[in-house]
């Protein structure tokens, strides 16, 4: 069987960063005053909320393809744009709860890398089928 470390601990930095967004949230419910289930209210809470539900949105595209890529090209590499992907979910955090208008370069650098992974995916899919 053969390892892949890099991708899985790449896998569970992109968790662990997505269970610390949905504690920011919970801790944005108490500071602003936004009682569960509301998902409206203060502007700041929708902020936290919207960071954390784009991330869900994004994870069921980002990893398969970090693990399809990572079958493909190896788990070093996969490792390392799995940790692009989390610095740029980062970055789209911080920016996006600061001014909203701002969170294009974090936006682009993980939805860059997800594309990287899926064009990578599909042409390693591609030369194994032609082989």
């Amino acid at each position: 069987m053969q390892d892949f470390p890099f991708t899985a601990l790449a896998t569970l930095v992109a968790l662990l960063v997505y269970f610390f967004m949905g504690l920011r949230v919970g801790g944005a419910r108490g500071k602003y005053k936004v009682a569960a289930p509301a998902t409206a209210g203060d502007p700041m809470f929708e902020r936290h909320f919207r960071v954390q539900m784009n991330t869900l949105e994004w994870l069921p595209i980002f990893l398969p393809a970090l693990w399809l890529f990572a079958a493909y090209w190896g788990d070093v590499i996969a490792g390392a744009l799995g940790g692009v992907w989390v610095l740029g979910r980062v970055i789209y955090m911080i920016t996006y709860v600061a001014d909203p208008k701002t969170r294009g370069l974090g936006f682009a650098i993980q939805g860059l890398t997800t594309l990287g992974l899926i064009g990578g995916s599909l042409w390693g899919l591609a030369l194994s089928l032609l082989a």
